[in-house]
């Protein structure tokens, strides 16, 4: 089974508003999501989410989320093929779900799947 591509990279901060200064002057846009536990900016076909207190939730540094059609199964892949599941399927959303995993090295990957 095939992805669709990272369309998603989410990062951990710590100032959320320092952050979003930052990623605003970068990108040139003004994010299309923008509470206090979470900004989001959509450009160029990908998602470029800030993550406020994301180390406490685990997160070491930017995870990148791999686009798929059937998270399930291509967790199952991944994990035959020796990574480990990090985080299960967990709906965040309107029925969008994410998962992270860990290749052998320990770098954490991410599964995004959007509701058909």
């Amino acid at each position: 089974m095939s992805t669709q591509g990272i369309k998603t990279v989410l990062h951990p901060v710590t100032d959320v508003a320092a952050a979003k200064a930052v990623y605003t002057a970068l990108l040139g846009i003004e994010p299309v999501a923008d509470a206090p536990y979470y900004v989001g900016y959509d450009t160029e076909g990908q998602h470029i989410g800030l993550v406020p207190n994301g180390a406490q939730q685990g997160m070491t540094g930017p995870v990148t989320y791999w686009h798929v059609s059937d998270i399930a199964a291509k967790l199952a892949e991944v994990t035959a093929a020796g990574a480990k599941v990090k985080d299960e399927p967990k709906d965040v959303g309107n029925g969008r779900l994410v998962a992270t995993f860990t290749d052998a090295d320990g770098n954490v990957l991410g599964l995004l799947e959007d509701p058909a």
